[in-house]
């Protein structure tokens, strides 16, 4: 097997994804559009949701749609005004740990941009109805290097509570698998944050 597919092959079966998984986010390209969902209730409201702590459950799937790895992630999540900080903590089914710290900001009609120390750039995203759609570029290290994979991350809210995850992961244009995830307020929303 050559190093390059030794490579692929290891980028393929990284166990460091994030929980808030996503190719860039390009209102242009071919596929559903986010205000697609407009209609869509319950109506999400990004700062209302992840706000408190989030528990989560996903896997990885490779492009056959074998799981790779499966994790768990703990959120913690606050909002001062249009700014928020989500603060994860995943722990992976072999036992590595990792953590990634979001800053969001919340700019007009449903927009959010964010940054984390290993996303590459700013990332962006708009709510619509009870979908987000999320885009980044995530620097990821594979065998003494570092490989930039795009993200196109969609969520769904089902209730106050349960909030579901698909992100596909690719690289040049080329899908390299899936990540799933179902989130859970640990307690309902009450309030929006102020």
């Amino acid at each position: 097997m050559s190093k390059k597919m030794d490579r692929r092959s290891a980028l393929v079966r990284l166990g460091t994804l994030p929980v808030l998984a996503a190719a860039p986010f390009l209102a242009s390209c071919a596929g559903p559009q986010v205000q697609g969902y407009a209609q869509e209730k319950p109506a999400l409201d990004l700062r209302t949701y992840f706000t408190g702590t989030i528990d989560a459950w996903g896997v990885f799937t490779d492009r056959s749609g074998q799981v790779v790895k499966r994790f768990t992630v703990v959120m913690d999540c606050s909002w001062n005004g249009d700014e928020g900080v989500l603060d994860e903590a995943f722990v992976y089914s072999d036992g590595t740990r990792q953590r990634r710290i979001w800053r969001l900001k919340a700019g007009p009609n449903g927009t959010y941009t964010g940054r984390a120390d290993d996303v590459v750039g700013e990332a962006t995203g708009q709510v619509s109805g009870n979908a987000f759609r999320w885009g980044y570029t995530l620097a990821l290290p594979v065998d003494g290097r570092t490989w930039h994979v795009d993200f196109d991350d969609w969520m769904y809210l089902m209730d106050d509570r349960v909030m579901l995850n698909k992100a596909t992961m690719s690289k040049w244009g080329v899908k390299l698998g899936e990540v799933t995830l179902s989130f859970t307020r640990r307690t309902p929303v009450l309030a929006k944050p102020v």
